[in-house]
């Protein structure tokens, strides 16, 4: 926008530079120059009646290049590119050599019109003046790169049929002040925002969606609004957590730091500061929290970064605590500004707005995603028209993958900036994701127990999550479908739980509950390891078994005192004495490994059962599949 400004007065001042009289209409030259007073100062307010009285004067002297440079200006400034460019290539009509300084203003309402390569060739028309100063150069070779970029992405993507159409959310959550910031709920029904109150405080509201219509918007309930600036906000997908930035509070260690506020049965509580590890007395802002709540991602301007603002990551640590923020490094931050990030419920993809990398011009979006060994890609632009010539703001993206939403200042904003949504294009989506909720409880009270639960990709043994459940027990956890999981849930006094759960041919979007029962530590508990593998009538482990048999050395070591039993079944394919030799080798190899691993061997039997206690029926392969396991029973504590 500084830039537009910027441009808007150099146009006219320009146009009346070279403006004699002696050439036009008197009357038209009059108009003129009442135009030219009524961009004097704060000119914004009456800039239409300005381009009123231009239109008067080329209505009466349609030779009049001046006015429709001038012109051209103002329509940039209302960002009516088309109106612009069509007063541009009048003047050009008229005087095509007086319209060559004028070639760099022309092509950037090209561009916003998305028309990259005309803008492409205007601006290499403007650098071929042999006698541009140094700033005027400058800017010209910077617009040539961003439209180069723009028409090579153009020709990349020519394939994807898209079209962006934002839908301003309505009256019930805009209104004559601005909005931004969004935040949406997993479920796609409750939205959080920032709205700036009388110009001068942001505070908070929520909106609900009820047989597809937002409600009216409304403050959020508790002690989270002050008259002090509440801005960018980002809420846990269970609803418990809101972490945002706070600026100029009195307990703050720099302008602006971010804050946690937990949602409690009278509303939300009164704001903490996360401390002097998270906030500097530099700029820290725009947080955005994992969907299992142990990262933070954020931007800062704290010294020691690659450029202005970078990207941050804290980690949550076991005892509750904030790690120190690591720089996500130079794959994602440049020279330039990185902020507003935004991390999918998938866990996988970021989107965030850079001025580094390259684009379109200004602040642009990307998205970055985790690869399998847990690194981010190269940042990739969304493309026009998501950006455009002007500064992109936040984005967020709902669990579906495909709906997006965002500020902007359109034509049908309701006053400032607006709520808008729209559809994202399919190659730049984030995973779709479907829901697992459920319960961890003590297997004999069936009280619900606090813990974590722990999920990992089970084709690339990659963690793609872990949530603490809530002190009754129960988790929700977001997760990119087409995949299949194994569960962990780990509690001093119990068993580990670990199974596995074929969720790659479910439904994204969809719900699925698993709850989970630990047993206690106590004689005769028993438990199915459900990942040790044997290759078909063998009894060497295989490496894929390690995992599941380091938590069992990992559990002894914790219990010094606990004697187990590993007991070893099969199916009842072939021979019964076959059967049961193969299962008292699986077993006996399962305790090899645990007594190399440093645990007494007085702690540990083996025994085969084969065939004998299938615990499913034997006439399908499923049901063999059930009945082929090695069980950890407890022996004594």
């Amino acid at each position: 926008m500084k830039y537009c400004f910027t441009l808007l007065c150099m146009t006219c001042l320009f146009a009346q530079a070279q403006f004699d009289p002696s050439k036009v209409n008197q009357k038209a030259a009059q108009l003129f120059s009442k135009a030219q007073e009524l961009t004097q100062g704060g000119y914004l307010g009456r800039l239409q009646e300005a381009i009123n009285a231009l239109q008067e004067a080329v209505r009466i002297d349609p030779r009049f290049a001046d006015a429709y440079l001038s012109l051209g200006g103002m329509y940039q400034e209302q960002k009516n590119y088309q109106a612009a460019i069509e007063n541009y290539e009048k003047a050009r009509d008229i005087d095509s050599v007086y319209f060559l300084d004028y070639y760099l203003p022309y092509s950037i309402n090209l561009a916003g019109k998305g028309e990259f390569q005309k803008a492409l060739s205007a601006v290499n028309t403007f650098l071929s003046i042999p006698t541009l100063n140094e700033t005027s150069r400058k800017a010209g070779e910077y617009r040539r790169k961003c439209y180069a970029f723009a028409v090579d992405y153009e020709k990349q993507k020519k394939n994807i049929d898209y079209h962006f159409e934002p839908r301003n959310l309505g009256d019930s959550v805009n209104s004559p002040f601005s909005e931004y910031y969004p935040n949406i709920s997993i479920d796609g029904r409750k939205l959080i925002f920032t709205r700036r109150v009388n110009n001068n405080n942001e505070d908070f509201f929520e909106s609900d969606l009820v047989n597809g219509q937002w409600t009216k918007a409304r403050g959020l309930v508790g002690n989270i609004n002050t008259n002090m600036n509440e801005g960018a906000l980002s809420a846990s997908q269970d609803g418990q957590w809101l972490i945002f930035t706070g600026c100029n509070f009195p307990e703050g260690y720099g302008s602006c730091d971010l804050y946690i506020s937990y949602a409690t049965p009278e509303g939300w509580s009164t704001p903490e500061n996360l401390g002097n590890r998270i906030n500097t007395e530099f700029w820290e802002t725009a947080p955005s929290l994992s969907p299992d709540k142990r990262d933070l991602y954020f931007s800062s301007n704290r010294p020691g970064g690659y450029g202005g603002a970078d990207l941050y990551v804290a980690h949550l640590l076991p005892n509750g605590r904030w790690s120190e923020p690591e720089n996500m490094g130079p794959q994602i931050n440049t020279p330039g500004d990185e902020s507003t990030p935004f991390i999918h419920t998938d866990n996988q993809s970021l989107y965030f707005t850079s001025s580094g990398h390259p684009g379109y011009g200004s602040d642009d979006l990307f998205v970055t995603r985790k690869d399998e060994k847990g690194n981010w890609t190269k940042p990739e632009n969304l493309g026009y028209p998501i950006n455009t010539i002007q500064s992109e703001g936040s984005l967020v993206i709902g669990s579906d993958g495909k709906t997006a939403y965002y500020a902007s200042d359109r034509a049908d904003s309701r006053g400032g900036l607006d709520l808008y949504t729209f559809e994202l294009r399919s190659d730049v989506r984030p995973a779709r994701t479907l829901w697992v909720r459920g319960r961890v409880y003590d297997g004999k009270t069936h009280k619900g127990l606090p813990c974590a639960v722990e999920l990992t990709d089970l084709a690339t043994r990659q963690l793609i999550s872990r949530v603490q459940t809530d002190e009754t027990g129960n988790y929700l956890i977001t997760l990119p479908v087409g995949k299949d999981y194994a569960f962990l849930v780990q509690r001093r006094g119990y068993l580990f739980f670990s199974e596995n759960f074929p969720l790659s041919q479910k439904q994204p979007d969809s719900t699925y509950n698993i709850d989970i029962a630990l047993q206690p530590l106590a004689s005769n508990a028993l438990i199915v390891l459900h990942n040790i593998f044997f290759d078909v009538n063998k009894y060497d482990l295989k490496n894929a078994s390690q995992v599941e048999l380091d938590r069992i050395v990992q559990l002894l070591k914790e219990n010094a005192t606990l004697k187990i039993e590993i007991i070893g079944h099969t199916d009842n394919v072939g021979k019964s004495s076959d059967n049961l030799k193969l299962s008292a080798s699986r077993a006996q190899s399962v305790v090899a490994y645990l007594a190399a691993r440093g645990i007494d061997p007085g702690r540990l039997i083996a025994k085969g059962l084969g065939d004998t206690q299938p615990v499913a029926s034997n006439n399908t392969e499923a049901g063999r599949s059930q009945n082929r396991r090695t069980e950890l029973k407890v022996i004594s504590q």
